[in-house]
């Protein structure tokens, strides 16, 4: 008897660790997400509800060719932004006309999985995209035919993390969210239930 009670209570720790080593969101999706999913989209079994694999963050800068510290600064702020260490990206090939060399670096890019990743998204709906001028809502039809949605941010500084005094210059980024979803409409109601905040009226 005193062995069982040992038992159940290790589990009931374990439980307790998991769900500290959950973000709000992942904790979200897990207890309400999935299931309004499930129903939703007429799922056959909770492996067939579509999740959100991965997010990708990329900047562009072929100014670097001329200027390398623009890379450096760039990686730093991506970093930031992220919360996990960004990676220079290089030219896969020579390109003479523009004075590219193979293995230049171009870019910076970073890829975001559990946790970290719902915590990036946490922070990307609730506070980085409520503070762009003017903003009218994201475009519903940016999915790839594979329920991925990709958009562009013109301005780093919208993500708290970034100081003003301390950028270089205003300079954008690519987001991917990547999804399991089979199609764009699944990726599209995924992502609604995170509350991604689409265009009301514009269809995929």
């Amino acid at each position: 008897m005193h062995l069982i009670k040992m038992v159940k209570k290790w589990e009931l720790t374990k439980n307790q660790e998991k769900r500290f080593n959950m973000s709000r969101l992942q904790e979200q999706y897990k207890s309400e997400i999935s299931k309004n999913l499930y129903s939703k989209l007429n799922c056959n079994n909770i492996h067939e509800v579509p999740k959100i694999s991965k997010i990708v963050l990329n900047i562009g800068l072929g100014e670097a060719k001329d200027d390398t510290k623009v890379i450096d600064k760039a990686q730093e702020e991506l970093s930031l932004i992220a919360g996990q260490k960004a990676v220079k990206t290089k030219a896969k090939k020579a390109i003479a006309g523009f004075k590219i060399r193979e293995g230049m670096p171009l870019g910076v890019s970073v890829t975001l999985r559990n946790k970290i990743m719902y915590e990036f998204l946490d922070r990307l709906i609730n506070i980085a995209i409520p503070r762009i001028r003017d903003f009218r809502g994201l475009k519903p039809n940016s999915f790839d035919g594979n329920g991925n949605y990709s958009f562009g941010i013109k301005e780093q500084i919208i993500f708290p993390e970034i100081n003003y005094d301390n950028i270089d210059k205003v300079r954008g980024l690519n987001i991917t969210i990547c999804t399991t979803a089979k199609n764009n409409e699944d990726g599209l109601e995924l992502l609604k239930n995170f509350n991604m905040p689409f265009k009301g009226n514009e269809t995929i």
